[in-house]
């Protein structure tokens, strides 16, 4: 019990925040807008932070890669197999909001705010998105796509080097720890600037939030537990056929409770390199993908990434169905799986990322946060369980066929 309460503190702190945050709103109405600027530091501080946070973590961990030319084939299909999971998640979080629309539970809340938030893309746009003319413009966040795409150069010019690039590594590697440590120190006072801007939403939006949050989350938790039940049943006929399924499920226990116990897809590694050998997966295979696929593979997040930019989109007045929207946020979602593994409250990168990334104000970080926050359980159990049903496939289609059960 200690244990669960440990694992469960962060989002313990945040909810009970939260929910403190909703009674002053509700008590004090229009002048709970006075706690504004409370959150406002708190997200000023997250915004400051980010930057030098994913740079580091994605420059750190490319510069640190080895060994990996020999496992091409491997690499290939794992790479295949990750992503075609993440988008299939995204997809199906994108037809449930498109069946159940966030828009018809807004009420009162749905205002528009003008800016640039849902704008048409443009050439010029396209460019702006993804490049700078100047180095100083990497360092704002509405640049942020910009900035993970230097860092990805910068993490191969530094693996690239070899032994002469060694110190720079070293460099990238120590400001990965350092940042990771100041995230974590933000963080701490997120229960207070949470609180205090959802009293402050609250008081704005009036109680049809909470019915907007209860809706979202309703469609979070089904398609979660649809794509549990069913897609990776799925998943393991294609790897193995009915042995698959029978294989996968009698070992999947385990893993799945120690996901939900631990609230963690990382602290699921070891249970789940177990599971993935009795489920058929090689050695060589379930060593490679299972740890890669604990940071680099979230199909939980992948649904909780769309959920948020809906549920955003929806408080801002903007239409989440435009072909550049979805396609925005696919890409979005899978840059969200790979930025936000090993980095502590992962999950704000992400939020962060799609926010800049749409041209969102500051005010749509904390509907985000709170919606990651609710949802945060379920999706780390489809993280952490989604790592064995990809090895079993990949082991299907690098391999040709699961490893034949003992005795």
């Amino acid at each position: 019990m200690n244990n669960w309460i440990k694992n469960y503190s962060g989002i313990i702190w945040l909810l009970t925040g939260i929910l403190v945050g909703s009674v002053v709103g509700v008590v004090l109405g229009k002048n709970a807008e006075v706690l504004k600027p409370i959150g406002d530091i708190f997200l000023n501080l997250l915004f400051v932070a980010v930057i030098p946070l994913v740079f580091f973590a994605i420059a750190s961990a490319i510069a640190n890669l080895q060994g990996t030319q020999k496992l091409s084939r491997i690499m290939g299909v794992m790479t295949a197999v990750f992503l075609g999971t993440v988008l299939v998640a995204a997809i199906l979080t994108i037809i449930a909001l498109w069946i159940l629309p966030i828009g018809n539970s807004m009420g009162a809340a749905s205002v528009d705010i003008s800016g640039e938030a849902g704008k048409k893309f443009t050439g010029d746009s396209v460019v702006q998105l993804f490049t700078t003319s100047e180095f100083f413009n990497l360092l704002s966040r509405k640049n942020m796509l910009a900035m993970i795409i230097f860092a990805i150069l910068v993490g191969f010019g530094a693996l690239r080097s070899g032994d002469k690039g060694k110190a720079f590594a070293g460099f990238l590697n120590s400001g990965n720890e350092v940042f990771k440590q100041v995230f974590i120190i933000i963080m701490k006072a997120g229960p207070v600037g949470l609180g205090a801007y959802f009293a402050y939403q609250v008081a704005v939006f009036g109680p049809s939030l909470f019915g907007t949050y209860a809706h979202v989350l309703g469609i979070g938790y089904g398609v979660s537990l649809f794509l549990y039940a069913v897609f990776y049943s799925l998943y393991a006929f294609v790897a193995g056929g009915v042995s698959g399924i029978r294989r996968y499920w009698r070992n999947n226990i385990i893993p799945s409770a120690t996901a939900v116990a631990t609230c963690s897809s990382i602290a699921t590694i070891p249970a789940n390199l177990d599971a993935a050998k009795k489920m058929g997966v090689s050695n060589v295979i379930a060593g490679i993908t299972i740890p890669l696929g604990g940071t680099l593979h979230k199909d939980g997040s992948s649904i909780s990434s769309i959920l948020k930019m809906a549920v955003v989109f929806a408080m801002f007045g903007k239409g989440f169905d435009s072909p550049g929207v979805i396609v925005l946020a696919l890409g979005m979602t899978v840059l969200v799986s790979i930025v936000e593994g090993g980095i502590p409250n992962g999950g704000y990168i992400g939020e962060l990322l799609f926010i800049s990334a749409y041209g969102f104000p500051p005010e749509a970080l904390p509907p985000a946060i709170i919606i990651g926050t609710l949802i945060d359980p379920v999706a780390t159990l489809l993280n952490a369980t989604g790592d064995t049903i990809a090895a079993m496939m990949i082991t299907r289609f690098a391999e040709g066929k699961l490893v034949a059960e003992e005795g």
